[in-house]
């Protein structure tokens, strides 16, 4: 008897997650390099207006499944259809989508196009790399050949740019909180930068700075909700010796006034009492719990984007 073979099919790009978080997408791409191929595909060129930023990536697995973003969403699918046909190739391809694109029927919203590096990955050990220092809250970065079809840890750029024939990305650890407070302000922050991914560390009254020395880095904001410049003064002062790329305090104009004559009297210069955002928040004055809350980790969300845009 005759048998015809059912004709291979290639896999049905299917979203996995909708995370947009580096490091979850390189961790993504590890566990699924463990039961077969898997591709990275970087945005390493904008024309005009994009959702995302250069090194932005889609990481999708040899069944289909993927997540990340190069856009707002709008082509993700294909990007994912793309690095499939790459896997099934064994060879890395760039696709270009929106202005400029040979996929007339794929159109940005925004206008502009952008150009994805996909990248067949032969091993994880450049993600590790990556993984492990953001892990000890370092700064990384990797260098994509298109030439060579290699991925290389590198020192980290300042930002993701081309130099020369390669494409160098920069992963930089997720926004730390430490929260110091034990106000219906304080629970609201911390539920919000909790929602919003960030690492939260929440320090009540009676605990000094010096245990928050240890916590406080370049990727840290110090957020104080106290109503009395006495409970806020060990942190505070901690806060203004570390690196913390934010450092944001309640209270009320006058009430800063006071706090600056303190910090005058204990010797704080001027480009030292100036890091401090107070009153604290983008927008104010608030009246409840909830605005403040919003208003806080929107000036933090907005200083972590001019501290390392």
């Amino acid at each position: 008897m005759d048998q015809t073979l059912a004709p291979i099919t290639a896999p049905i790009p299917v979203r996995a997650s909708s995370t947009d978080d580096p490091a979850e997408l390189l961790r993504f791409a590890k566990d699924a390099h463990r039961l077969g191929a898997v591709a990275l595909a970087t945005l390493v060129d904008i024309r005009g207006g994009a959702a995302r930023a250069l090194g932005a990536h889609v990481v999708v697995a040899a069944d289909g499944q993927f997540c990340g973003y190069v856009s707002g969403g709008c082509v993700e699918a294909a990007v994912a259809s793309e690095a499939l046909l790459a896997m099934a190739e064994g060879r890395d391809r760039t696709v270009k989508f929106g202005d400029g694109s040979p996929f007339f029927d794929i159109v940005l919203p925004c206008g502009g196009g952008i150009t994805v590096a996909i990248h067949v990955l032969n091993d994880v050990g450049a993600l590790q790399h990556v993984l492990d220092r953001l892990e000890r809250r370092q700064t990384a970065g990797l260098a994509y050949s298109p030439e060579g079809q290699t991925l290389e840890a590198v020192d980290p750029p300042p930002r993701a740019c081309w130099l020369e024939r390669d494409f160098l990305s920069v992963y930089r650890p997720r926004t730390r909180v430490v929260l110091s407070g034990q106000t219906i302000e304080a629970q609201a922050v911390a539920r919000l930068a909790e929602a919003s991914g960030y690492d939260v560390i929440v320090r009540g009254e009676g605990e000094g700075g010096r245990v928050a020395a240890d916590i406080i880095d370049l990727f840290t904001a110090v957020v104080l909700l106290h109503h009395d410049l006495d409970v806020e003064a060990a942190i505070l002062e901690t806060a203004l010796h570390s690196s913390a790329f934010y450092i944001g305090a309640l209270g009320s104009t006058r009430t800063h006034r006071r706090r600056l004559e303190r910090l005058t009297a204990m010797a704080f210069g001027k480009d030292d009492i100036g890091r401090i955002k107070a009153p604290i928040g983008m927008f104010g004055p608030t009246r409840d719990s909830t605005s403040l809350a919003l208003s806080v980790l929107a000036d933090i969300a907005a200083a972590r984007l001019v501290a390392y845009a």
